[in-house]
């Protein structure tokens, strides 16, 4: 039996709007010099995790779950690809505004099985610091005007953000998030992305970024309206429980940990992000260290563990 977490090794993402926030406040070695994203629970193939440790170290986390699928409780038939995608983002400047399709439209259009429905914990913003969601068009022809005569001023939506703010991004969804802003993304397992405004930016060639306004227009829900999430807490000795979002892809939750707790693990299988400050997680009597940066699974094969210290973190599950 698989008695210990699945420790994942981060994938490094250069981005036209990255900084070296992921190696300063992560620790990560980041090889670029505007390096936008950190891939740390990832079985996509543009950017698979590594198992850092156990009998699959140096494996990838889609090797274990097509190949070790008593790891997240799979049925032997299973043939769908790992659900879930979790990054680190850091905005040194503004990101592209863009939307994503649902299931349906990716299936059909782009042959891939999931389209993409996000959500964003925020890690860091600062002052003044705002991201876009949504749009004021009120049908969809209104939309597609606006886009072509680019009147992006009074198309689209702003919200202002700080640490600790939870925001739900439901397929279909115009965003983007802004400048000075620090994001936990969890996200269905997906890198589609339709670009519908980039501020004029150019790529490493000098031509304009391409945009999608074709695709976008199509999958965007109009009208826009702000998706409703209730949040609900709960104490589990010294672990305080925050249920952020629970939906169709994945439910997402914050641990505040502040001494000790014991834990069942009642889902499939749960991933893990250590957002802040240090503790233990002890399986069997083994005890591993964990710490801000750290990403792991803990797999189906566990059945118990317990924490201890003093950390948050940002979990998450089918």
């Amino acid at each position: 039996m698989y008695n210990e977490p699945l420790f994942l090794e981060p994938v490094l993402q250069e981005r036209i709007w990255g900084g070296r926030k992921l190696q300063t406040e992560f620790g990560y070695s980041t090889p670029y010099e505007r390096t936008g994203e950190a891939w740390v629970i990832s079985a996509h193939p543009n950017g698979p995790c590594q198992i850092k440790n156990g009998p699959l170290e140096g494996r990838t986390l889609q090797d274990a779950w097509e190949n070790h699928k008593e790891l997240f409780n799979r049925a032997e038939a299973a043939g769908e690809t790992y659900p879930i995608l979790v990054k680190i983002l850091d905005a040194n400047e503004n990101l592209s505004v863009q939307v994503h399709p649902d299931d349906i439209y990716a299936q059909k259009q782009e042959g891939v099985p999931y389209g993409k429905t996000e959500c964003w914990y925020v890690l860091d913003a600062e002052e003044g610091a705002e991201l876009i969601l949504g749009h004021h068009a009120d049908s969809r022809e209104e939309l597609k005007q606006a886009m072509e005569n680019g009147e992006w001023d009074t198309l689209l939506k702003s919200v202002p953000v700080t640490a600790g703010d939870f925001v739900y991004v439901p397929s279909g969804t115009i965003h983007a998030i802004g400048a000075g802003i620090v994001i936990l993304e969890t996200q269905q397992s997906s890198d589609i992305t339709y670009r519908v405004y980039d501020y004029d930016r150019t790529d490493t060639s000098g031509e304009p970024r391409e945009l999608h306004l074709e695709q976008a227009a199509e999958v965007t829900n109009v009208p826009h309206e702000d998706p409703s999430v209730g949040t609900l807490q709960e104490a589990i000795e010294d672990l305080t429980v925050q249920k952020l979002v629970e939906e169709t892809y994945f439910t997402v939750y914050h641990w505040d940990l502040q001494g000790d707790a014991m834990m069942e693990r009642d889902k499939d299988f749960l991933q893990v992000s250590v957002i802040k400050g240090e503790a233990s997680i002890t399986i069997d009597d083994t005890s591993f260290a964990i710490e801000k940066g750290d990403h792991f699974v803990i797999p189906h094969t566990v059945k118990a563990f317990s924490l201890k210290g003093n950390a948050e973190m940002v979990v998450s599950h089918t």
